[in-house]
């Protein structure tokens, strides 16, 4: 049941590699799949490195064609897929990078294909997973590498242009007499340097040139300005601002309908937004069948139809998928819409590991902007990606009526997959991480499906902290020191977790996350945080999730379809619940680190803007340390007790992360070979807080 509330213009040379040559007649007969891949010979980015017994690393990248069909009710979930232009065989074409790291000698890996959905282009597994990853030593401490898997990513977000590095070609959408379509599009630009010129898609939107103004006369058009995001919007004279390019001109600059100039230039203490009609919406949703498609000839292909041999051929025997931040909100998009399931009605993906992205991607719209946050409390707020359904298993929400689940198409066609979800601590106060593991009337826990688990990394920030990075020093634009808690090493043994779960059916440890019925997960207004000295609270920077009106082509089940109202119309809110903390105000449930455990100060997932930047609104996706005083005489009415206070020499604190240590690996929550470098970061950052 539904409740709906009231392409890329084909980039001509946008594949660059050496083998992107032009796209011949396809095969008559062909469904949806790769038809074609071509790759470059392969390259050694790790030199002669050898990962301990998997031996050495080579990459093979290319590029990846393939087509749809649009009438394949696998493809019709498509926004647009109708309107875009067919080829000879009725079908629809797009292209995509396809990059490969894999072990030389295939046999001495783990046969296990991770494939990566990248993150605006970017591939970021190697920096989360490996430790220590530097331009000079590009593997880190090489773990992905030694634990043997074959890491693959392909281009999935169509708007996008270098220097972005995995991309993708889609095409235009049209009416259906071949007229140009337009739309309402809003966009909202938020800037940490004073500048002139924006593209007209900005922000988190980062490596596209966005959709064109439909016309350079701006008087029908809005722009606006407030300093927080609940402020009323102050509009901008039409006279003042421009369809142009103002960084070599100044205003009104040289016209461009993919860029907005201010005459007085863009601040650091505003948040700008932009309501304009745009014209020729991108196909953008092409983007998860290529995945898929990718996918499956990888895993599955002996060669594509012109005799182009699978370069993993015979070698892979479980597939993974994971996605980091907005690439985590596409994978459970991806899930939810059906496309675990293959050409053959076979499932594509054994495994699952969204990270840090609680709820979906908004890419299935026309006009989709993908690379929005789906909404944090002062960047990009009503953005969608948070509506229900949050939850994996079935829940009523009574605000729309609806009762559904992630894992409703998959479970129809027996194409789920085991699910490891791992979440910071600022995906409950920002990004709605509460809805995953509760009903939308916030009053109990949900049942988690027998192949999920959910883990909360308790007291973290949304891009984690390296183990191997000294202790912040500079606060940027926000009032207190960055989150120094890493979750990297249980990151790490999670995803062998997965693995193992996969390949040999061994389960990983239970769930571990915030709880209504541990008391753990409470009501703002329940929340309790310590009164520390010069530090603001935490109670005006949450992100309250809201169900919008944005029209009535609009399905907010499936986070899909046409948008038609901007900004959206707030029709009701949901309850809003937090981890709660101990007297140190760290979270006491969850997933707790060494660093949790022996702490050296209090670690939210929160933080506050200073002042020039929006003051008082929250510092979107970065947490706070707020350090302990190193003796009881430097606390000067701060209640949490000193460092030394708390474990009076260096020897004693690494005794206690000692223990810490053992226990996270006695749970499988550490790996045995990774627990002498976690005690290492702990003891290192007891050491620069002043212990001896």
């Amino acid at each position: 049941m539904k409740q709906r509330f009231s392409t890329a213009r084909s980039r001509a040379g946008l594949l660059t590699s050496a083998v992107a040559l032009a796209l011949v007649a396809i095969v008559p007969g062909a469904d949806a799949r790769t038809t074609k891949i071509l790759l470059n010979p392969p390259t050694f980015p790790y030199g002669t490195t050898s990962f301990g017994s998997v031996g050495q690393y080579e990459e093979i990248d290319g590029v990846a064609y393939g087509e749809v069909d649009p009438n394949d009710p696998l493809n019709a979930v498509i926004q647009d897929i109708s309107l875009a232009p067919r080829n000879a065989h009725g079908k629809v074409e797009y292209s995509t990078n396809v990059s490969i790291l894999k072990p030389v000698d295939e046999k001495l890996g783990n046969r296990t294909m991770l494939f990566e959905i990248v993150n605006r282009g970017n591939k970021l597994d190697p920096g989360f997973f490996n430790v220590g990853v530097t331009a000079a030593n590009p593997a880190g401490d090489g773990f992905l590498e030694s634990q043997g898997f074959t890491l693959v990513w392909a281009g999935w977000q169509a708007d996008l242009v270098s220097p972005a590095n995995v991309i993708m070609s889609a095409p235009i959408a049209h009416q259906r007499n071949g007229k140009t379509i337009t739309g309402i599009v809003r966009s909202e630009f938020i800037v940490s340097t004073p500048v002139s010129t924006q593209n007209i898609l900005a922000d988190s939107s980062s490596n596209t040139p966005g959709y064109a103004t439909a016309n350079l006369d701006n008087s029908h058009d809005t722009l606006t300005m407030r300093v927080h995001q609940d402020d009323p919007k102050i509009p901008i004279a039409n006279s003042d601002w421009a369809y142009a390019d103002c960084s070599s001109k100044p205003f009104p600059g040289v016209q461009n309908a993919q860029k907005v100039c201010l005459k007085n230039g863009f601040d650091t203490n505003h948040i700008y937004e932009l309501i304009y009609t745009a014209k020729d919406p991108i196909v953008m949703g092409l983007g998860l069948a290529a995945i898929r498609d990718v996918g499956s000839f990888l895993r599955d292909a002996t060669k594509d139809d012109f005799g182009n041999p699978n370069p993993l051929k015979g070698v892979i025997k479980h597939a993974l998928l994971n996605g980091i931040s907005q690439s985590g909100r596409l994978l459970r998009t991806y899930l939810e819409l059906g496309f675990n399931e293959g050409e053959a009605h076979q499932q594509v993906f054994d495994g699952m590991q969204p990270h840090i992205g609680s709820v979906r991607n908004y890419i299935n719209i026309r006009f989709s902007q993908p690379g929005r946050l789906a909404g944090t409390q002062h960047t990009e707020k009503q953005y969608p990606g948070p509506e229900s359904p949050l939850t994996y298993d079935d829940t009523h929400d009574p605000l729309t009526g609806e009762t559904s689940g992630l894992l409703d198409r998959c479970r129809r066609t027996g194409t789920c997959p085991k699910i490891v979800h791992t979440m910071s601590d600022i995906e409950y106060w920002e990004a709605s991480g509460g809805g995953d593991t509760i009903d939308p009337s916030g009053k109990r826990d949900i049942h988690l499906p027998r192949h999920v688990r959910i883990y909360e990394f308790s007291s973290t920030q949304h891009g984690g902290f390296s183990p191997v990075t000294p202790l912040p020093t500079s606060t940027g634009i926000c009032q207190q020191l960055p989150n120094a808690n890493s979750y990297t090493y249980n990151f790490r043994a999670l995803l062998v977790a997965l693995q193992q779960w996969v390949a040999t059916d061994s389960e990983p440890p239970p769930s571990l996350y915030s709880r209504i019925d541990h008391k753990s997960l409470v009501p703002l207004d329940k929340f309790v945080f310590p009164a520390i000295p010069n530090v603001t609270g935490p109670q005006g920077v949450f992100n309250t999730r809201a169900v919008y009106d944005r029209g009535p082509q609009y399905d907010g089940d499936d986070a899909s379809g046409i948008i038609a109202i901007e900004p959206p119309i707030p029709v009701a809110e949901y309850p809003a619940l937090v981890p709660q903390v101990d007297a140190d105000g760290n979270d006491i449930d969850g997933l707790r680190s060494i660093t949790l455990q022996v702490p050296l100060g209090t670690y939210t997932g929160w933080n506050v803007r200073r002042a020039g930047f929006s003051e008082g609104d929250a510092c979107d996706l970065t947490g706070s340390y707020i350090p302990f005083a190193l003796t009881k005489a430097q606390r000067m009415g701060d209640p949490r007790p000193s460092v030394q206070e708390r474990y009076g020499t260096l020897a004693a604190y690494t005794a206690l992360a000692t223990a810490a240590a053992n226990s996270l690996v006695s749970r499988r929550l550490l790996l045995p070979s990774d627990a002498a470098a976690a005690i290492q970061s702990a003891t290192n950052q007891a050491q620069q807080a002043g212990l001896k």
